[in-house]
C-alpha cells in the first residue's frame, strides 16, 4: 500500500518532534559539529540517476508538477538483475519534495541506502535501507541536511560517509546507526592538497574497495582534478594524472561513484561551449584509467548514472546520449532516447531501458534492434496528491 505525500509530511513532523525530544527512535541528538569555516559546497550534478547492482537497477526520478508549489515529488523505481518489469519502491512515510540520494553497498550485499534531501520544514536528512529490493525498508537519521549532489552517500559494510549542504563530511561505522565527523567545513580546502587543486566546492564521496573514505570536488586550478583520500588522518591528492586540454582547464568533479570493481568518476573539464566531459576508473583509489574527452557543445548534463561493470552513462540537455566503460574506453552514442526520458536504466546482461517520466505517469521504453529504436514496454501510473504538500 503507497502512502500518500500528506501522510509522508506527518510522519516526517511527527519524527522531527520525537527527535527534538531526543527519542532514540528517530535518530541521535548528538550536538552538530561547530561551523569553523565558510561553506564549500555546490550541487555537482542532478539528483535523477541510475545504478545496477547485482540484484537489479535502481532509477532515481522527480515526477509531478512545479517544484515551486511543492507539487514535485522523488520517487524509487527498481527492476530485478533477472528481470524486465519496472516497479515502485520509494520509501514511504517521508515528504522527499527535496529529493532522494541513493548509495548501494559495494561490499557485495544487495542492501541500498536512501537519505532524504530535508523539504517540508525539516532541517535534518531522514534515511531509509532496503536489503530486499524495496519490499521492505527500515530507517534512520542523519542529523543534518545532505547535500544536493546524486554521490552524496557512499556505503560499503557497514562503513558509510555522507557529504552535508555545508561541507562537512560525516562517517558511520554502523550502517548509519551513529555518526561522527570526519572532516569539517573548509579543512580539506585548507589542505596542503586542497590548496594545490585549489577546492571551491566539495561535490562526491566515495570509498574504495578497502573502505579508504574518497571526497571529490570542483577546482580553480588548472589542470587538477579534485578527487582526494583519506589516508592516516591526512587529505592527499589522488586523482587521475591529467594532460592535454584537461591540463589547462578548471575540472569539476560530477560523479564519484563506487562500484563492486572499484570507483568511478565522471569530470568536467572547462565551462560553457567549450566544455568535455572525461570518464575515468580506478581499482584501488590511486591508479586511473581516463577516457577521451567527449564535447558537451555547451549543453548541460541532464542526468548521468552507472551500470555493469565499469559502465557509465550521460544524458545531455541537448537530446544527447552516450555511454562508456574502461573497457572501451570510447564513448558511444546512443539512438535520442524518447520525449520526457529522465534517466536511463542499463541492466546487467546489457539491455538499456529509458525512463519517461509525464506527470505522475512513467513510461519505460526499452533499446532494441539494430541500430536500435526505442520501443514502449510499460507505463506506471503514481498514486500522487497534487497540493498535499503546501
Amino acid at each position: 500500500m503507497r502512502i500518500s505525500p500528506t501522510a509522508r509530511q506527518c510522519a516526517a513532523l511527527a519524527c522531527a518532534l520525537l527527535f527534538a525530544a531526543g527519542v532514540a527512535g528517530c535518530g541521535s541528538a548528538s550536538t552538530p559539529p561547530e561551523v569553523t569555516s565558510s561553506r564549500v559546497t555546490a550541487a555537482a550534478g542532478p539528483l535523477a540517476t541510475t545504478m545496477t547492482t547485482a540484484s537489479g537497477v535502481w532509477a532515481v526520478v522527480v515526477m509531478g508538477g512545479s517544484a515551486a508549489e511543492e507539487n514535485n515529488f522523488w520517487q524509487l523505481f527498481t527492476v530485478p538483475a533477472r528481470g524486465s518489469l519496472w516497479s515502485l519502491v520509494t520509501p514511504p512515510a517521508v515528504a522527499d519534495n527535496g529529493g532522494l540520494v541513493t548509495a548501494a553497498d559495494t561490499g557485495g550485499t544487495s542492501q541500498l541506502r536512501v537519505a532524504f534531501r530535508p523539504s517540508q520544514s525539516l532541517t535534518f536528512s531522514p534515511l531509509a535501507s532496503t536489503a530486499d529490493d524495496g519490499r521492505a525498508w527500515t530507517t534512520g537519521l542523519l542529523d543534518a541536511a545532505i547535500a544536493a549532489d546524486p554521490d552524496a552517500l557512499a556505503a560499503r559494510g557497514t562503513s558509510m560517509l555522507a557529504l552535508l549542504a555545508d561541507g562537512t563530511v560525516e562517517r558511520s561505522a554502523s550502517s548509519g546507526a551513529s555518526w561522527s565527523t570526519l572532516v569539517r567545513p573548509g579543512v580539506l580546502t585548507a589542505s596542503a592538497a586542497g590548496s594545490r587543486c585549489r577546492v571551491t566546492a566539495l561535490t562526491a564521496v566515495s570509498l574504495t574497495s578497502s573502505g579508504t573514505p574518497l571526497a571529490g570536488a570542483a577546482c580553480s586550478a588548472p589542470g587538477s582534478a579534485g578527487i582526494f583520500a583519506y589516508v592516516q588522518g591526512t587529505w592527499r591528492a589522488t586523482g587521475p594524472a591529467l594532460t592535454g586540454s584537461l591540463a589547462s582547464q578548471p575540472v569539476r568533479v560530477l560523479r564519484l561513484t563506487g562500484t563492486a570493481t572499484g570507483n568511478t568518476a565522471l569530470l568536467m573539464a572547462g565551462t560553457g561551449s567549450t566544455a568535455r566531459l572525461y570518464a575515468a576508473w580506478t581499482s584501488d583509489g590511486s591508479r586511473w584509467t581516463i577516457s577521451p574527452p567527449f564535447p558537451t557543445d555547451g549543453a548541460r548534463v541532464r542526468s548521468s548514472g552507472t551500470g555493469p561493470g565499469s559502465l557509465m552513462w550521460v544524458m545531455l540537455a541537448d537530446g544527447r546520449a552516450v555511454t562508456v566503460s574502461s573497457r572501451s574506453v570510447s564513448w558511444g552514442s546512443l539512438p535520442a532516447p524518447p520525449a520526457g526520458t529522465a534517466v536511463l536504466g542499463v541492466l546487467p546482461a546489457g539491455t538499456i531501458d529509458a525512463l519517461a517520466v509525464a506527470g505522475s505517469s512513467l513510461t519505460l521504453f526499452q533499446l532494441t534492434g539494430t541500430p536500435g529504436t526505442w520501443s514502449k514496454a510499460q507505463e506506471i501510473k503514481v498514486p500522487i496528491q497534487y497540493g498535499s504538500s503546501s
